[in-house]
């Protein structure tokens, strides 16, 4: 019998809170790239764009004119995958507000979304240098090359457990702060009211504010920096001769 078709095999099979939140995160921006795909397919290029297509180029319109300061040119198409990860990755960090399990709170979520910087970090190292790309690894002696090797996976680490931790930090905080409130609400109204009804009154009252910060406007900059950081080490990747003949290039363009 095949190994797969045994019912017991899915009993193994029992994701986190935490996946499961990401999973749906992803569906519904999948689903609203197919709606926005299907609107700009059938919207009219002479007239300008309203509602959610608006909206979205306007996003994608900011962030190719960010890629294109920041990166220079080369990366004029960079904004689409930021269009894409900056949304999840908000998500990730501030749907904790509504009482779902946050994703980044789960070190496979923070750690996938740094292998995607690792790998376009390398890809566009080898994209300009070629195979002198592994001259990195012996430079500027042979005998680097064991701390090359463990230098490269310094991104990874750094922007995983920045992220991670930044999660886990918020989410033991606000666990924190709610048992506190919940007991010191039973020792006040504990007497008035019977049962664990006694112990919400005070939790409302004040963790709003936190969640607030932590959820909120932690989110916000921890995407950002996550941004910076990834096309900073992206841009630098790319040698500066062939930076400077790209800036050459695109001036010559815009005299034309």
């Amino acid at each position: 019998m095949d190994k797969y078709s045994d019912p017991n095999i899915w009993k193994t099979f029992n994701p986190s809170g935490e996946i499961i939140v990401a999973l749906i995160i992803i569906g519904i921006l999948i689903v609203l790239a197919i709606i926005v795909g299907i609107l700009a397919k059938c919207a009219d290029p002479l007239k300008r764009p309203k509602g959610l297509l608006k909206v979205v180029e306007w996003c994608a319109e900011k962030l190719d004119a960010f890629t294109q300061d920041i990166m220079g040119p080369g990366f004029e198409n960079f904004g689409g995958l930021l269009l894409g990860i900056i949304p999840f990755l908000f998500l990730s960090f501030t749907i904790g507000i509504v009482g779902l399990p946050t994703p980044m709170n789960n070190l496979a979520v923070p750690l996938s979304l740094a292998l995607v910087t690792f790998c376009l970090i390398h890809y566009t190292s080898m994209r300009y240098t070629k195979w002198k790309y592994f001259k990195r690894y012996v430079d500027p002696f042979p005998f680097f090359l064991p701390i090359n090797l463990l230098s490269m996976w310094a991104p990874l680490l750094s922007m995983t457990l920045r992220m991670f931790g930044n999660g886990i930090v918020g989410w033991v905080l606000m666990s924190l702060v709610n048992s506190v409130l919940e007991g010191l609400s039973t020792s006040i109204f504990g007497g008035i009211i019977a049962g664990g009804a006694s112990g919400v009154f005070l939790v409302p009252i004040i963790t709003p504010v936190l969640h607030a910060y932590f959820d909120l406007f932690s989110g916000f900059v921890q995407t950002m920096v996550f941004v910076f950081l990834t096309v900073l080490f992206i841009a630098q990747e790319r040698p500066e001769e062939i930076e400077m003949e790209a800036n050459m290039a695109s001036r010559k363009e815009a005299v034309k």
